[in-house]
């Protein structure tokens, strides 16, 4: 587990669309990055962090479409996380890897260098990540390492070419041995967090299929093959069917979220392991099976 760090700070740097045109540099931001108060955007703008077309903005500039907004936000302290990983599979095509739960993929949520991308690419700096996994989830990662792998799995992972299996514990004891969950998933209001992802009616469709390995005493472990790629598929459609992941911070019995968290919905502590990867090499055409080993609660016995 490393220290919290103080990281090197990060640009980030947009194009002004037609909604933003009109609107003054402190509006625009507020409106657009509700994360922060309008108060702790202007503290930004008179520190001179933000810089329109390369001139420091006030925060008054009126904004016109193509223009260029950059924020240049200080170097901030990220949280401990486990920084390493395991290489399952490499090749000059591919690379997989496992992922250790409590590591964000990719940059986001206050995460910058603490991240499996910044790891890999200390290695691979080619490599880019094929898809991702949740911060509290583990297992395997495949990043391409050139632009033709990326580009024919990419397309293969979107037509559903790709099987894709989870090892999972759920609560409670499973009354069958396999199920076909179609929950639709779509955006919920939440009175904490806005929208969060749940299951809805109105929602995508959505298709997993959950194959019980062993019943414990009070609760259950799962293979899960999921068939969509909805946000935080496998944790609403095992709790829609009453058996939520053990250890959940967010998601309940149906598939909806606690209306009082017991922690913030990025938390750990689930029990969700990418397990297998099944897919066509991009370069050879020989079918491919990657496996990472689930960690010691998610084995059978």
């Amino acid at each position: 587990m490393s220290l919290p760090t103080l990281n090197d700070g990060y640009a980030y740097a947009e194009r002004i669309g037609p909604r933003g045109a009109g609107l003054s540099v402190l509006a625009y931001l507020a409106g657009r990055y509700e994360h922060s108060t309008q108060q702790e955007w202007q503290e930004r703008l008179a520190r001179g962090e933000v810089v329109l077309d390369g001139v420091t903005a006030q925060g008054s500039e009126i904004l016109r479409t193509g223009q260029r907004l950059i924020w240049h936000r200080p170097p901030w302290p990220e949280d401990a996380v486990p920084l390493h990983f395991e290489v399952l599979y490499e090749d000059t095509e591919l690379l997989a890897v496992c992922k250790p739960s409590g590591l964000p993929t990719i940059p986001a949520g206050g995460f910058l260098k603490h991240t499996l991308l910044t790891l890999v690419r200390e290695r691979w700096p080619e490599a880019s990540p094929l898809h991702r996994l949740g911060r509290g989830t583990s297992g395997l990662v495949l990043f391409s390492r050139t632009a033709q792998a990326g580009a024919a799995l990419s397309r293969d992972w979107r037509e559903g070419r790709v099987q894709k299996t989870y090892r999972a514990l759920g609560q409670g004891v499973a009354a069958q041995d396999e199920y076909e969950i179609t929950t639709p998933i779509g955006p919920v209001p939440h009175p904490q967090l806005g929208d969060v992802y749940a299951a809805s009616p109105n929602g995508k469709p959505s298709h997993s299929t959950a194959r019980v390995l062993e019943r414990r005493s009070d609760c259950t472990l799962f293979d899960v093959d999921i068939h969509t790629g909805r946000p935080h598929q496998i944790r609403i459609h095992l709790a829609s069917i009453g058996q939520p992941l053990v250890g959940d911070p967010l998601y309940g019995a149906g598939g909806l979220p606690l209306p009082h968290l017991p922690g913030l919905p990025g938390d750990g502590g689930y029990m969700l392991h990418a397990h297998r990867l099944g897919f066509v090499h991009p370069l050879s055409g020989q079918q491919m099976a990657v496996e990472a080993e689930p960690p010691g609660e998610l084995n059978i016995g």
